[in-house]
């Protein structure tokens, strides 16, 4: 059998040299291959000239991301690689652990209090924050822990009204003028 001038994997050449000696045979001829082990090697020749025909061909130049390092190498291992890059291109949101999500909720929430305009449902979205904060710190399911504090209601309550009080003064709504319409005169 003709030989190819490949690169071989590690693996197939240890299970040709155990297939060799587990039947005795030790030149280094291929007569004692297991079966099997001859189209692995075929396969791996075709694929390894299928690749050098697409470089001679050019089909691999200007690839995107050509010459430029790859992404995420010379880092730490993370398992969880995939997953971290799957929120980050998709941009979701309230996935990863509570104390993370606590963290970033706690430094919104005043924007989003700011919407509301009753005073019970600022009271209702702030019960509903503390509930969860101090719901996060009894859990024992490790990861970060928790450290964003519960917010005084009260207190929270006062600084909307402020905030509130003082956004009518800072944009008063200009009065509504009337548009000019061009072309069309009113008969007097």
């Amino acid at each position: 059998m003709l030989r190819r001038c490949i690169m071989t994997d590690p693996r197939e050449s240890a299970a040709r040299y155990r297939a060799r000696q587990q039947q005795g045979s030790t030149d280094d001829d291929d007569e004692g291959v297991a079966p099997g082990a001859a189209a692995a090697v075929d396969r791996a020749a075709f694929i390894e000239t299928a690749i050098q025909v697409a470089i001679r061909r050019g089909e691999f130049d200007d690839l995107p991301g050509a010459g430029k390092p790859l992404e995420g190498l010379g880092t730490h291992h993370d398992p969880d690689w995939w997953i971290r890059r799957k929120i980050e291109t998709e941009n979701l949101t309230g996935l990863g652990p509570p104390a993370i999500l606590l963290r970033n909720e706690d430094r919104e929430l005043d924007d989003q209090l700011d919407l509301l305009g009753r005073e019970s449902d600022v009271r209702d979205v702030l019960a509903d924050f503390n509930r969860r904060v101090i719901e996060a710190r009894r859990q024992l399911q490790g990861g970060p822990p928790v450290v964003t504090p519960p917010r005084d209601i009260d207190a929270a309550v006062a600084a909307w009204r402020e905030r509130r009080a003082a956004r009518p003064a800072a944009s008063a709504p200009e009065p509504e003028r009337r548009r000019r319409r061009w072309g069309i005169r009113k008969a007097e």
